[in-house]
């Protein structure tokens, strides 16, 4: 079954759960599971939580749900609720990657598995990580921007979390190809911590002091709306080919990420697979419950299992730059924005 037509069978899965946002009916003598969904104030996570029940539901998995809201002590008072209530495995997605760790031993002293998704917590032992390459994401936009503004520049990274594994790779990826690659562009970074507000305010300082920067790296879309209110007020907010134009490449693949993409208000994202995360993080929670184990190579749904440190295996799901022409930019293949295959337009 295509990715698509999987997707869509799924969805009608969840729809069909009787209204409640857990799959499985208690007492079923399905195993027990717990997911705590790092945050509900964006489009990506709120997209991953509205994944999750109907895969649950296709792998016989009774679902018990928590939200931590970017908080790391509330994602520790959820464990604790999860292990009360017996279940068989958690996944989750820390949002501060250190300090995970006390709760990942504990979890693992009740030889309860722990699936990590999205992130990679810094030390402690889980049973696998969903993720995409996030160095990739950085190398992706930085060849994107390289080749539009020919080599030569000044452009904004808007940072997310340097706390976060996530936010560490997509800069460090994306500062060593342009140093690299493109030594003739200047790259401001931001430190955001994935708040969009902060994002606006400190791109609004740098294109008042640095009015010649014509790209815009965003790690995520929650700085979506903040940049193009910015852009649209500095009367920056114009057609690719206005020799005004910044450009814009983003990461997420949100539906609304593909729409400015099609309408010419941005010009590329790196879409980090929502489907996906929700799918395989309970897929390897059901394995683990199933005493199954996996090595490093090549996975039977286009990925890579890559051991990231002893002990710790991390499945890199794909993760295609989206463009409105689908070309190749220095290397880098693309997909266009109305390609079917991308998550955003299921959803959209």
């Amino acid at each position: 079954m295509t990715t698509r037509f999987r997707v869509a069978a799924v969805l009608a899965l969840a729809l069909a759960a009787c209204g409640s946002p857990d799959a499985g009916q208690p007492g079923s003598g399905a195993p027990v599971v717990g997911v705590d969904y790092p945050r509900s104030d964006t489009d990506f996570w709120n997209s991953y939580i509205g994944y999750t029940p109907g895969f649950a539901d296709a792998l016989g998995l009774e679902l018990r749900t928590t939200n931590s809201q970017n908080d790391v002590a509330k994602l520790t008072a959820n464990a604790q609720a999860f292990i009360s209530q017996g279940v068989k495995g958690v996944a989750m997605a820390p949002q501060d990657t250190a300090a995970i760790a006390p709760t990942l031993a504990q979890l693992e002293a009740r030889k309860i598995p722990v699936v990590a998704v999205d992130t990679r917590p810094d030390t402690g032992r889980v049973f696998m990580v969903v993720r995409a390459d996030n160095r990739a994401y950085g190398e992706k936009a930085c060849r994107f921007l390289g080749a539009k503004l020919g080599g030569k520049g000044e452009v904004v990274m808007l940072q997310g979390d340097l706390a976060s594994v996530n936010g560490r790779d997509r800069t460090e990826a994306f500062n060593d190809c342009m140093k690299a690659n493109y030594p003739g562009i200047t790259v401001y970074g931001e430190a955001t911590n994935w708040d969009g507000a902060v994002a606006a305010q400190k791109l609004q300082t740098d294109l008042t002091a640095h009015p010649g920067i014509r790209g815009v790296y965003m790690q995520s879309s929650f700085a979506l709306a903040g940049t193009l209110q910015v852009l649209r007020q500095k009367d920056l907010l114009v057609g690719p080919d206005d020799p005004r134009h910044v450009f814009v490449v983003s990461n997420d693949g949100i539906p609304q990420e593909l729409a400015d993409i099609a309408g010419g208000r941005i010009d590329a994202t790196v879409s980090q697979p929502a489907d996906l995360y929700a799918e395989y993080a309970l897929h390897y929670l059901k394995a683990a419950i199933d005493g199954r184990s996996f090595a490093p190579g090549a996975t039977d749904h286009g990925s890579t299992i890559v051991q990231v440190r002893d002990g710790v295996l991390e499945d890199q799901l794909p993760a295609p730059l989206v463009t409105a022409d689908g070309g190749t930019y220095d290397g880098v293949p693309s997909l266009k924005h109305d390609d079917r295959s991308l998550w955003g337009n299921e959803r959209g």
